[in-house]
């Protein structure tokens, strides 16, 4: 029997259901899920011991009843295992990993289940459903079939043996990067190394070789894409070599946290389950289900972009070199170079520093007078601090969302500080998705991997990071507006390849007039972002896109290089630095001074993430993106009139309607894809 003293498994004291962190140990998880499992499986035994036919009333609805508590301790769950995995956080991963897989099977394979939502299937013409009804059952009725419960019973074994080996390898492989990542921090011994960093860069040095036990050395610790932002400050080469080296090594090293033989099994078994289910790769497994409908329509989307991209990098890479030729002892321009050139070809050619444009992103102003404002003034949602709701960790900040009515809305959780316990790169993720039927709003997580600065330091952010925190909200918003009946439906469960495009949409405010004035004050004097400052930061956004667009799409292509294999070919691949070679050279993507943003070894989207087959998905969504920026412009920019056709008919509808449809809905027709070519410069 488990213990009642069990936090996750009783009420939570805490508003809108926020876990009841402070309580909640390691010890606790294990045996919370194990109740859940248990307490879903018999409310799906419940539905399928019915005698009497099917019906939305005695089948969808209580499925869409079931699993509430197993969803509560998951979510709980994955946002610490994610964000603060401890050891013992990490223990109780490993351990779970097989569980959830095997319980997931059970459920999604059940061939009672599947056979009473296939009945309904069959007869929604019969039926007097509306349209979020109907389009549960269809959802229900292709997810399941995807999932493999249409097989007989031996194949469902072989599945759920392959499927729990992959939920096993993919959470070896995120530990292996997260200890990797750590381990491959770059040292250095003195301030002069690193010339070029502003004063706070160095305060952030400096504490992370204190909180490593390295007094008087200055710590440079990694992000999960394959550069970092101080290669375009740092003035000595022989430093951004270094932090490009050990970037580039994650997961390579002949140590135990190689994830070469991770990486090749995941690819086999992967495709051995495609092949079970019918498909020829797991690309087509995957695409089968998503807006792009198959890997061929991915393939010839990426290789229409690739040429131009690499042509643009090409003709980029000729005006960084022409500077190195002028100095004093000129080399051949290098991968760890680029940044830091090309930030000079910036200079000279739009007189800009971005790196200097630090102190006017503050981020808390960021955050309160350009995020927030933005939502404010587009939605007419407000926000207020809830430093009595606790979340898992010190870090973390809890604000609650209000209609511009005053009705609560929910509750936006924001993890902004990097720490060695938190994965790489910049997510958002649900503690309670929003559902109509279950009473429940939505509380919501956005999560960046900012570097802190020292104690009584303001954390100043880089254009980049600005970017990321507009996206991630955007992602939050889709999340908060969802207004849906069922919870299957809720918040950010759409399709893959179009999930991110309301975040993608969302980073159009960055740089809106009304917006950029409002957050971009010099952190000291309170001065505005000077006015041409604001028009060279226009002027150059096309600038270096055919190398950023390059890398983007190398590794976009090598996620699908490794998963358009047959199962045949996956078991003849054993080298994965000569696999990755070989594909970014079939689609001309091979400039060694333009590396993949991800390579293999910690392309943790694809190997440990949720997007596998499906990292294409980014440019996919930014045809929508382009698109939408264009129709806000031609229709009077920032009005709330403007937020609330954009909420009601795209965020608002969350999972509940075809995404494809409900943009059509909102734009009026289908997107078209000049907008994305003009915007990355790839028309010419």
């Amino acid at each position: 029997m488990v213990s009642t003293e069990n936090p996750l498994l009783q009420p939570s004291p805490h508003p809108y259901g926020m876990p009841d962190y402070p309580a909640i140990e390691p010890k606790y998880y294990l045996p919370a899920f194990h109740a859940a499992f248990a307490q879903h499986r018999a409310e799906i035994d419940a539905i399928t011991r019915v005698r009497s036919m099917p019906t939305f009333e005695n089948t969808m609805i209580p499925l869409e009843r079931s699993g509430r508590l197993l969803g509560d301790v998951a979510r709980a769950f994955y946002t610490v295992s994610s964000a603060d995995a401890t050891s013992a956080i990490q223990d109780v991963e490993a351990e779970l990993a097989p569980l959830m897989s095997a319980h997931q099977d059970a459920i999604q394979l059940d061939a009672a289940l599947y056979g009473r939502i296939s009945t309904l299937h069959a007869g929604l013409d019969h039926m007097s459903l509306d349209p979020e009804q109907r389009y549960l059952v269809e959802r229900h009725y292709r997810e399941m079939t995807h999932a493999g419960a249409s097989l007989d019973a031996a194949e469902k074994e072989a599945l759920t043996e392959l499927n729990a080996r992959l939920s096993t390898l993919s959470n070896t492989f995120e530990k292996n990067l997260l200890s990797d990542t750590n381990d491959l921090a770059v040292v250095f011994d003195s301030a002069e190394q690193l010339d070029g960093l502003t004063d706070g860069e160095l305060s952030a040095a400096s504490r992370a070789a204190e909180e490593r036990g390295l007094s008087g050395a200055f710590v440079v610790t990694l992000t999960l894409f394959t550069g970092h932002p101080y290669l375009s400050s740092l003035t000595d080469r022989e430093s951004r070599r270094r932090i490009m080296e050990a970037s580039r090594a994650r997961g390579r090293r002949d140590n135990a946290w190689d994830n070469r033989p991770v990486v090749l099994e995941i690819a086999r078994l992967r495709a051995r389950r495609a092949e079970l289910l019918g498909y020829a790769s797991h690309a087509a497994y995957i695409t089968a289900d998503e807006t792009a409908g198959s890997p061929e329509a991915v393939h010839a989307r990426l290789r229409e972009l690739a040429g131009p991209a690499a042509r643009n990098a090409r003709k980029e890479a000729l005006a960084l070199q022409a500077i190195i030729d002028t100095e004093a002892a000129p080399f051949r321009l290098a991968a760890h170079d680029w940044a830091y050139y090309a930030e000079r070809v910036r200079a000279a050619t739009y007189d800009l520093d971005r790196a200097a444009l630090r102190p006017w992103f503050e981020a808390e102003r960021v955050l309160r007078d350009g995020v927030f404002f933005a939502a404010t003034q587009l939605y007419g949602v407000s926000f207020t601090e809830r430093a009595d709701i606790p979340a898992y960790h010190p870090d973390v900040r809890v604000f609650e969302v209000f209609n511009e009515d005053g009705s609560a809305l929910g509750l936006f959780v924001l993890d902004l500080y990097t720490r060695d316990t938190k994965r790489g790169g910049a997510w958002m993720n649900s503690i309670v998705d929003q559902s109509g039927l279950r009473g429940t709003a939505p509380v919501v997580v956005n999560n960046l991997n900012v570097v802190r600065p020292g104690a009584g330091r303001p954390t100043l952010l880089s254009v980049d990071e600005v970017t990321t925190l507009f996206h991630e909200f955007g992602h939050a918003l889709h999340g908060l507006f969802a207004t849906v009946t069922y919870p299957h439906f809720a918040g950010t469960n759409v399709f893959r390849d179009f999930v991110e495009f309301p975040s993608q949409v969302n980073e159009m405010w960055i740089s809106w007039p009304e917006i950029l004035a409002s957050y971009a004050k010099h952190v000291d004097t309170g001065e505005a972002l000077a006015s041409d400052v604001v028009e060279r930061l226009a002027a150059s956004e096309q600038f270096n896109q055919g190398f950023a667009t390059s890398e983007y799409l190398a590794a976009s292509w090598l996620d699908q290089a490794w998963h358009s294999l047959s199962a045949v070919q996956a078991e003849e691949i054993d080298d994965v630095e000569a696999f990755e070679a070989a594909a970014l050279a079939d689609i001309g993507l091979d400039d060694p001074a333009v590396p993949t943003r991800y390579s293999s070894t910690y392309f943790a989207h694809v190997f440990s993430g949720g997007y596998s087959a499906g990292y294409y998905s980014y440019i996919w969504s930014e045809v929508l993106d382009a698109d939408t920026v264009e129709w806000f412009r031609e229709n009077g920019g920032l009005t709330r009139a403007n937020g609330e056709r954009f909420r009601e008919r795209l965020l608002g509808v969350g999972g509940s309607k075809d995404p494809l449809e409900a943009y059509r809905d909102f734009r009026g027709r289908d997107a078209e894809i000049v907008p994305l070519l003009e915007r990355r410069g790839l028309t010419g």
